[in-house]
């Protein structure tokens, strides 16, 4: 069975060429060419396996829908489309729980790339067989993707969750930013670059940590990598 695609463009010549390429590699594809089409449709959202999204609409922009997404704490992969690659905007569709963006003009098979790349992870997040992880004052539950510090709940983004799942199966030892870019992203970690994996880094320490330059869970191994430390309650 094809994998479902909601794409989010108003560009016609864009979307012609983006539903042919992507039919011929396999994939069912749905447009919405604004932002409120897009909230009609995704009142189904389990009908789609992935979303594609422009930053730039007729009637807003695709981080509107991004938060929305998010805010009913859907996990569904979400790829922005941005003419621009300034940090400001890239910040900007991670923090609002994009997992990842790709700059126009693109290559069609690197867009392709990185739709196989999510919907593999997002298909292994599925088949998780342990339904929670407690490590120290950490609780992780994977039915509800719902992380707890000290009893508190975290608000975090998509990525955000992921990588601190992928480093708390992993606590108290070293996870490499190879491994990390390639279990997060692409197998090779071809698309994501280390500023950007430096900023998720950043901005997860600001969220799980008192005194985030003096750090006590997420810990820099420097040359290497990072590292969760399990901290007893």
């Amino acid at each position: 069975m094809a994998n479902n695609i909601l794409l989010l463009e108003d560009d016609m010549s864009l979307i012609d060429g983006l539903q042919y390429s992507l039919k011929k590699n396999g994939y069912a594809v749905e447009v919405a060419r604004t932002v409120s089409e897009a909230k009609g449709l995704l009142q189904n959202i389990d009908q789609y396996d992935l979303l594609i999204l422009d930053v730039t609409l007729p009637d807003g922009t695709g981080f509107e829908i991004c938060e929305m997404v998010r805010n009913r704490n859907e996990h569904i992969p979400i790829i922005f489309l941005t003419a621009s690659d300034e940090e400001v905007n890239v910040i900007r569709g991670l923090d609002s729980g994009g997992d990842d963006y790709i700059t126009k003009p693109f290559k069609l098979g690197e867009l392709c790339s990185r739709i196989r790349a999510l919907l593999r992870r997002a298909g292994i997040s599925k088949r998780e067989k342990r339904s929670e992880i407690e490590c120290g004052d950490i609780s992780i539950d994977f039915l509800s993707n719902r992380v707890l510090l000290n009893g508190q709940l975290l608000d975090l983004t998509n990525v955000e969750y992921r990588l601190i799942c992928l480093l708390v199966r992993n606590a108290n030892q070293i996870v490499t930013r190879e491994m990390i870019l390639n279990e997060l992203w692409d197998d090779n970690g071809n698309f994501v670059d280390d500023n950007t994996l430096s900023v998720y880094i950043r901005r997860l320490r600001e969220k799980v940590e008192t005194d985030p330059s003096h750090p006590e869970h997420l810990m820099t191994a420097r040359g290497f990598g990072y590292q969760w430390k399990e901290v007893s309650v």
